[in-house]
């Protein structure tokens, strides 16, 4: 009995399977839970990149940046030479005005040359013509760009 215990135990194979068999299917069954594993963090992760950025950050913004020596308290819009004013893009920030040195986000205007007029906290209203505004660029208006104002 004891030998035969003894040639079962030094044996490579249990019930068909052989020891190096068994420690080669328990490594691939770490290896398959391990990569399950990563492929969750990974979904996970994507997740979270996709639910912390915002809708519109995918394309640029065009924005105004006030570099007038007063907030502007009204800005809108006309194709160049048309006289045909828009809504007051003022409207889009919170405080529903645009401090100097401030950008604005500036909606519903498609690229090209636009006259723009402004009132600013002072009373002061200017028209600065012809105006190059690209999709997802920033357009300013320095004091020194302001020549046609009235009060």
């Amino acid at each position: 009995m004891k030998l035969l215990f003894f040639c079962y135990a030094q044996s490579d194979q249990v019930d068909g399977i052989s020891r190096a068999g068994a420690s080669h299917l328990a490594d691939g069954a770490a290896m398959f839970w391990q990569r399950r594993k990563m492929e969750k963090i990974a979904i996970l992760a994507t997740f979270i990149l996709v639910a912390f950025i915002p809708a519109g950050a995918s394309a640029k913004d065009t924005q105004f940046w006030n570099l007038t020596a007063d907030t502007i308290t009204s800005l809108q819009l006309s194709p160049s030479g048309k006289n045909e004013w828009g809504r007051n893009q003022a409207d889009n920030d919170r405080d529903h005005t645009v401090d100097h040195d401030e950008r604005l986000k500036i909606t519903d205007t498609p690229a090209g040359a636009y006259d723009v007029k402004f009132v600013d906290k002072g009373g002061r209203t200017c028209v600065v013509p012809n105006v190059q505004i690209k999709t997802g660029a920033i357009f300013t208006i320095e004091e020194k760009d302001l020549k046609g104002c009235s009060k």
